[in-house]
């Protein structure tokens, strides 16, 4: 079994206490709750607040969803959350901090921010309280529960007004048992697992964190707060635009979106395309793409949408959370993550951490960060042992999404990756192609992103790191269907210098029976 860190009782800067920092007088933030002591899980569940009675029948024809929550509107507990500086540094402000209704995206040092939760107020409940709510709102239509990101509304943005949530009922993924792929492939793995975030609208986790950050845009459009946004911009490698043009879409924002030129694959393109985004095709890489919107938006009323943005980790960070729901709280050993800007590494950690910090659950697994030998900034610094980050030109890779050889987010990834005594693999183009098309081969439908984390699982697994009986969870962050072109190429043996091991094209044969035998006697050789 894999071993785990001792965690200290939380991180501080990660997870704050209440009493942890002072509001800044600057930036007051609404409806700040006073200090409560942390009382015993008895009292807790004496005072906790319960789920609202079910409805004996069938809601109004003329109601819709929204308004029958708003029936149901549970009461406030005072949970709440901020922005902090991340990390903390020395010599900064103790008391900086700033509301989600600000317009702010780098702390007062030009550092990241990232959103903190009023820990003490939550942990008022046990963790059996939190687990049981969490579960009874699984795969439900009430308003925004139904949500796999929403159900856990409290961990996420627990002030929003339901009326302003913007979501197409993303979540739920399906976390999918690889049996035959840990069996006959991964040396007799029988806990292996595929959890499928690209089982989602836009058929990516992005979706995640997008419902977050245009939910909380629609607030800070909406009155009283009227904020003068135009629209939401990001920069994209093809699924954060898909998800930003989906939810703005379903929200009436205008969404503007800026795209490498000629480097994502043509469906990802036609989504922002089909949802009425205005969009960039700029002859740059995506960290050109990056440069160029943050230029932008600090001119214009846009909203930057990018994971600079720390909102979007919030929505992530419930994928997280519902791993632990599908195995019915129990932690796993490894979970094994794409990595290109790195914010989705940092957010399972938050999940998996604020769980363990609430009593949910009593560790954290092992992360893996997988990232492609063309665009490994990450990795590099892990194997210099965390001496010093070098940037990069990402070269061209398969896995488009994660070409990104400057990532925002490399000291959100580090912390989560050291705290949870996790490890940063590498794999090569062929590597990647392979593992995708191996897997396919097993029932699934992976994209190139998911190879990359599968290859460094067969890596992990060679190298006795991963154990025969690890409970490892795989991430597959899009659908395959939105890479078919590389799959294609892939299985017709035409990319360059590539072996395409497990290639499979289709036979070309005369309609006859007897050369259609043939064919067939020949490929079931000794199965007949």
């Amino acid at each position: 079994m894999a071993t785990t860190t001792t965690h200290a009782s939380s991180l501080s800067f990660l997870l704050s206490h209440r009493h942890s920092a002072s509001p800044n007088p600057r930036l007051p933030l609404r409806g700040r709750p006073a200090a409560h002591r942390v009382r015993c899980a008895t009292d807790a569940a004496a005072s906790a607040p319960q789920p609202a009675a079910a409805t004996k029948h069938r809601r109004a024809a003329d109601e819709n969803i929204r308004e029958e929550a708003a029936r149901h509107r549970a009461p406030n507990h005072n949970f709440s959350a901020w922005y902090a500086p991340f990390p903390p540094t020395p010599n900064g402000d103790p008391d900086e901090r700033y509301s989600l209704d600000e317009i702010v995206y780098r702390s007062s040092s030009g550092g990241l921010l990232d959103v903190r939760h009023d820990m003490e107020a939550l942990a008022r409940f046990p963790g059996s309280y939190w687990r049981d709510l969490f579960d009874s709102r699984v795969g439900r239509t009430t308003w925004p529960y139904g949500s796999g990101v929403w159900s856990k509304k409290e961990f996420v943005l627990p002030e929003i007004d339901p009326d302003h949530i913007v979501s197409l009922f993303e979540g739920n993924s399906n976390l999918f048992w690889a049996e035959r792929l840990g069996r006959d492939h991964l040396g007799g793995m029988n806990d292996l697992w595929v959890k499928h975030c690209g089982i989602s609208h836009t058929g990516s986790f992005k979706d995640l964190g997008m419902t977050v950050l245009v939910s909380q845009v629609n607030r800070l459009r909406r009155a009283p707060l009227s904020r003068p946004i135009a629209g939401v911009g990001c920069a994209s490698t093809g699924d954060t635009s898909a998800a930003l043009s989906a939810y703005c879409a379903a929200a009436g924002i205008p969404a503007i979106v800026f795209l490498p030129a000629n480097r994502i694959s043509l469906e990802q393109l036609i989504q922002p395309i089909a949802n009425g985004a205005t969009v960039l095709s700029l002859d740059t890489d995506f960290d050109g793409c990056m440069r160029l919107i943050r230029e932008v938006t600090a001119e214009l009323p846009i909203y930057l949408a990018n994971s600079l943005n720390s909102l979007r980790l919030e929505g992530q960070k419930t994928a997280a959370i519902e791993i632990l729901q599908q195995f019915d709280w129990e932690v796993p050993d490894w979970v094994i993550v794409p990595g290109g800007n790195l914010g989705n590494i940092y957010a399972f950690y938050k999940g998996f951490e604020m769980c363990r910090v609430l009593g949910l659950v009593d560790r954290v697994p092992r992360l893996v960060c997988a990232q492609a030998a063309n665009a490994n900034p990450l990795y590099r610094y892990y194997k210099s042992g965390w001496t010093e980050f070098l940037p990069q030109i990402a070269e061209p890779t398969f896995a488009s999404a994660i070409q990104i050889g400057d990532p925002v987010s490399v000291d959100r990834a580090v912390v989560a990756l050291k705290a949870t005594n996790g490890i940063v693999e590498e794999a090569t183009e062929e590597e990647l192609m392979n593992a995708m098309s191996l897997a396919d081969r097993t029932g699934m439908f992976a994209c190139p992103h998911t190879g990359v984390a599968l290859a460094a699982l067969f890596k992990l697994r060679d190298q006795h790191i991963i154990g025969p009986n690890d409970r490892t969870v795989v991430v597959s962050t899009a659908h395959g269907l939105k890479f078919s072109q590389s799959k294609i190429d892939y299985h017709d043996s035409k990319i360059e210098d590539m072996a395409c091991k497990y290639a499979n094209p289709p036979v070309s044969v005369k309609a006859d029976f007897g050369a259609v035998m043939d064919v067939l006697k020949k490929r079931l050789k000794g199965k007949l």
